[in-house]
């Protein structure tokens, strides 16, 4: 079960914040094998003082359109999953919104499978 922050500048349309969404969920299935109708995303627009974003870190040059995607997602992937990962979503975006490269800021988080509550005051995943 990932659960998806994505956020970004103010200023896109619904269409633009929906696509991402999109491209992150569809390269989640097709890259980290996670299940269909598992979809948890938050999205989330902020303000330019909100929005701290270094221009240049690592020398890659970033824009106003850099949008960070953080996944808290259950640990064990290896290293290529998480590479085909970041590929597809960096690539999808450049198709799908022409989103430079350059401004696709991601960051897996991994957690243990019984940090997870889906409801009901349970943990789901967790070993009895």
């Amino acid at each position: 079960m990932p659960l998806v922050r994505i956020d970004l500048l103010k200023g896109k349309d619904s269409a633009y914040r929906t696509a991402i969404g999109d491209v992150v969920y569809d390269a989640m299935r097709a890259t980290l094998d996670v299940p269909e109708n598992d979809r948890f995303q938050i999205i989330a627009e902020r303000d330019a003082p909100d929005f701290i974003v270094d221009r240049t870190y690592l020398g890659i040059t970033r824009s106003d359109d850099c949008v960070v995607i953080q996944v808290t997602l259950n640990e064990g992937r290896d290293a290529p999953k998480k590479r085909a990962f970041y590929k597809a979503v960096a690539d999808g975006l450049h198709e799908r919104l022409k989103l430079r490269r350059e401004d696709v800021f991601i960051s897996l988080v991994e957690v243990k499978k019984e940090n997870w509550s889906f409801g009901n005051g349970e943990a789901q995943y967790a070993p009895t």
